[in-house]
């Protein structure tokens, strides 16, 4: 009985890390994603990741929730919207119970007292500043968790920023004001007599909350990280985090009730539990991102969050991104999407990222497209030898100081390694490569046959 337990974890193992099969049925494959997108997140969160993430974000939500009310409450009033705001900020702290209700009433006297009009110009500047850093931290977050290095222009990010904090709460006012309006109209109280057109509505109105915030989170998924998130995948992240935020509230309200937190922390009871469901709350909408990104990425999970770098990895990361580029070039023109490459590769993003930095800073691939992200060669593909991929891997800033060495040995066995790659691949060019001609592969030929003589080589 006692090797059982022991079996099936070894099963469950080889069934989660073997490779996939495209002849196993949909729905096992499907299942195998699945676990594999849990084991990572679940793996995300115990080492830390994700949580680090979420802590921060609770201290930089309390310094910025009155300044961000403040901004939006003063474009709803002259709306005359804003007092919509208090139902949608009782929704979010339902899980406190009345001590939600008491922290959303002394919130929003701190909003309404605060005259925005009369802060001054330096005043003005430093809640800006305020509620764009909460915002700012919120994309890095979700930007590690998709191993994205690069952020956002500055202009760009002032603009998106600014959208999120003024026009995102009046198009939520708004649609929940028409939603209200709609359903309260003559019309549609008729229709709803008419069955089985109210049983669907009230079945509706029930899922309703948990439609919302699943939309809600998968909205914040496609449009917060610095890359392009595909629907289906940022869906799938909204879904479980929609699911798991409204169970979250039924579970928390539980704790809450029956929890006897006054006794031990008496008046500082309703600040630990606000900290704890902000804490709760983010923890949700990370772990969803995570859930978006494994998604993507599924193929590339492994047991490591992050895989030690290897210079194997490198070079064939390097020439599997230059050969499709090269290929896509020659024969239908244009360029490679740097996302879909990135999704469509064995290995991470922060690899790919890596590698095409060097690539690009070797004048072997250029950025292209709009947005600059496509990639085209930089020069013409008969100009363009293999050897110079392999070193724009092994030496991507030519104009460092070659790395040397004081022993003669170490240099000898240098000196043939650079002349090995220089005999095999500096006549390859990447046009006979992606055209396989005879003469690539009699070139490699040559090379597998036998190494010259260390004498010949060296000369």
């Amino acid at each position: 009985m006692s090797k059982r337990p022991a079996e099936w974890l070894h099963r469950t193992e080889s069934w989660l890390w073997k490779q996939d099969d495209e002849s196993r049925r949909p729905s096992v494959r499907y299942s195998w994603h699945l676990a594999r997108i849990l084991f990572a997140v679940v793996r995300d969160v115990m080492n830390g990741h994700i949580t680090l993430h979420a802590m921060s974000l609770v201290y930089t939500t309390l310094l910025s929730i009155v300044p961000m009310l403040a901004l939006s409450f003063s474009v709803l009033k002259g709306l005359g919207a804003h007092n919509e705001l208090e139902p949608l900020l009782k929704n979010l702290v339902e899980p406190l119970g009345h001590q939600g209700e008491e922290i959303v009433t002394n919130v929003l006297v701190f909003v309404d007292n605060m005259q925005v009009g009369v802060l001054g110009s330096l005043g003005l500047a430093f809640l800006i500043f305020t509620v764009i850093s909460l915002v700012q931290k919120v994309e890095r977050s979700f930007n590690e968790i998709w191993r994205v290095s690069q952020i956002r222009p500055m202009g760009q990010r002032f603009s998106n920023y600014l959208s999120v904090i003024i026009v995102g709460p009046v198009l939520v006012v708004s649609a929940v004001g028409s939603t209200a309006t709609l359903v309260g109209s003559d019309m549609v109280k008729n229709l709803l007599l008419i069955q089985p057109l109210g049983w669907m509505f009230s079945t509706l109105s029930s899922l309703m909350p948990y439609l919302m915030i699943m939309m809600l989170f998968t909205f914040v998924y496609i449009f917060i990280p610095n890359t392009r998130v595909r629907f289906k995948h940022a869906l799938l992240g909204g879904v479980i985090a929609g699911a798991a935020w409204q169970t979250a509230i039924f579970g928390f309200t539980r704790f809450v009730v029956n929890s006897n937190y006054e006794a031990i922390y008496s008046g500082f009871a309703v600040g630990i539990l606000l900290l704890i469901w902000i804490y709760v709350a983010w923890l949700i909408l990370l772990m969803g991102a995570s859930v978006a990104f494994y998604s993507q990425h599924a193929t590339q999970i492994t047991r490591e969050r992050v895989v030690e770098p290897c210079a194997r990895m490198d070079e064939m990361t390097a020439l599997e991104i230059v050969y499709r580029v090269a290929r896509q070039f020659d024969t239908a023109g244009g360029g490679v999407n740097v996302h879909e490459l990135e999704s469509e590769l064995a290995v991470g993003p922060e690899v790919t990222e890596r590698v095409i930095e060097r690539l690009t800073m070797s004048s072997i691939l250029s950025f292209a497209g709009g947005d600059a992200d496509q990639l085209c060669p930089a020069q013409s593909l008969d100009r363009i030898a293999l050897a110079d991929v392999l070193y724009a891997i092994r030496r991507p800033d030519r104009s460092k100081p070659e790395v040397s060495s004081n022993l003669k040995e170490v240099e000898t066995v240098a000196n043939q390694l650079d002349s090995a790659i220089e005999y095999a691949f500096s006549n390859v060019s990447l046009q006979d490569w992606v055209r396989g001609k005879s003469s690539v592969s009699s070139r490699l030929a040559d090379v597998k046959a036998g190494p010259k003589p260390a004498s010949s080589v060296s000369e």
